[in-house]
């Protein structure tokens, strides 16, 4: 597993960790049931305190993607359909959110934009 953070980034150094680490389980980089460093390890290995990488793996572990059993680790949960299908939905409503925008912008109308939604999915 292979996490970059940059400290430049306005996005927190937790989120750029739990959202690589979301990354990697969607695109089966890390599989389920996959043991993931322990926090201390990760803490370690990237540079980045302890208490970081908890809340990180906090945040992960009540989004369902990871699961921690009492003395044996932390592991990849196993996946959830309905989690994957809602951040793609979320993914693509953003998305759609900056094309909506960009259409109003150059005055494209709701029809138009429809259509071309219509011409490009097909």
């Amino acid at each position: 597993m292979q996490i970059i953070v940059s400290n430049s980034s306005p996005i927190p150094i937790y989120e750029q960790i739990k959202n690589t680490i979301i990354a990697q389980i969607l695109n089966n980089e890390l599989s389920e049931n996959e043991p993931l460093p322990s926090i201390r390890t990760l803490a370690s290995d990237i540079k980045i305190s302890v208490m970081t990488i908890k809340k990180a793996y906090d945040e992960l572990e009540k989004e369902g993607y990871i699961k921690s059993i009492q003395g044996k680790g932390t592991f990849v949960a196993p996946k959830n359909t309905n989690l994957v299908e809602e951040n793609a939905k979320k993914e693509i409503e953003t998305h759609l959110t900056k094309a909506i925008l960009l259409a109003k912008h150059f005055s494209i109308s709701e029809s138009d934009l429809k259509d071309l939604i219509t011409i490009l999915w097909e």
